[in-house]
């Protein structure tokens, strides 16, 4: 199996790594190739491990999401493709552990819900089989726990709350939910579920307004409690208040090219990954004060390869490592931090 790709700009200069992984009778052969060129002074905040995953040759779909349980340093990952496994389980070593394929028809986006008192898996599917259209919990090992939605059914109902495509959620430790529904389909909502399922908030029009959407493909919160929200067809990053639903403000000035796809900050909150699609780009952000949102402020840039497509990503709330997940490529890396720059969690 071929891995591809990675340019990093940091530190005044531009360096591209080509890495080749490929399998040869069971034993890995690795080559590099690696060239530098002057461009721009940025600070480098992350290397890519070259050695995660151990085995990618397990990576036998298209690779659409990712999820990191930091407490017991797993990582999930969500793969499509006819009669493969749709769930994928590595250690944060890379080794991996175990696959399941239980209820999943498409996987589009994926959590890792993980406290002292329970770990869970939340998918976002948007299949058009009998699984599709909702957002499921599943226990570590792939037993379904609980449906949200209407299975194999689109809706814009609210009570019995039905999904078109749900994009991607948000977990918080006190069990409220967060929901980006509406990656091209009927809906562009974000919603506020309690831990019980009850709707909170709700703010679910298509435009181009202050709480509007066009495609809400991510979500995220900042400690200062914000929710973050990928609106990839405006161009813009909204930010909301995570108690009333208020809408604090937006970052348009960032993604004059293209869309964000994937909003998650790191573990110190300093800092916000935000993925853009088809340009390959994953940009560093700085995260505003509490008590304002500001001007979107890039620190530094991973320029990926063309047509790698980073589409979701994760980061590591205990280690601070970026894991992406790239469609074009078809295989998820893992990004480690740099530690003068990004402390880990807890230091």
């Amino acid at each position: 199996m071929a891995r591809f790709w990675v340019c990093v700009a940091g530190a005044g200069f531009f360096l591209a790594f080509l890495v080749l992984h490929s399998r040869f009778c069971g034993s890995p052969v690795l080559r590099n190739f690696t060239f530098a060129v002057s461009w721009r002074t940025e600070k480098s905040l992350y290397r890519l491990d070259v050695d995660w995953p151990k085995h990618p040759e397990y990576f036998t779909g298209t690779t659409f999401c990712v999820a990191v349980d930091s407490l017991n340093g797993l990582v999930y990952i969500g793969q499509r493709g006819d009669n493969i496994p749709k769930i994928l389980v590595f250690t944060e070593d890379g080794y991996f552990l175990r696959a399941w394929n239980y209820t999943v028809d498409t996987p589009h986006g994926i959590f890792a819900a993980s406290t002292l008192y329970e770990q869970s898996i939340w998918i976002t599917d948007v299949g058009s089989g009998f699984f599709g259209h909702t957002v499921k919990k599943y226990s570590s090992f792939g037993d379904l726990v609980q449906v949200l939605g209407t299975p194999g059914t689109k809706g814009t109902g609210l009570n019995p709350l039905q999904f078109d495509n749900p994009a991607e959620l948000y977990v918080e430790d006190t069990g409220d939910i967060y929901i980006v529904d509406g990656d091209g389909g009927l809906n562009n909502r974000l919603i506020k579920l309690s831990q019980d399922f009850m709707i909170l908030w709700l703010h679910g029009e298509n435009g181009t307004g202050p709480a509007k959407f066009n495609i809400p493909h991510s979500v995220t919160l900042d400690s200062a409690g914000r929710v973050w929200v990928a609106d990839r067809g405006n161009k813009r990053i909204q930010v909301f208040d995570k108690d009333t639903g208020e809408w604090l403000g937006a970052w348009n000035n960032c993604f004059t090219e293209e869309g964000p796809s994937s909003v998650r900050f790191t573990p110190d909150g300093k800092y916000l990954i935000v993925a853009q699609l088809n340009l390959s780009r994953l940009s560093v952000v700085a995260a505003p004060p509490v008590g304002s949102i500001g001007e979107c402020s890039v620190i530094s840039t991973i320029q990926l390869a063309d047509q790698v497509l980073p589409h979701l990503l994760e980061v590591d709330r205990k280690t601070g490592a970026v894991y992406v997940a790239e469609i074009g490529a078809k295989q998820v890396q893992k990004y480690v931090p740099l530690n003068s720059y990004v402390p880990a969690f807890g230091s």
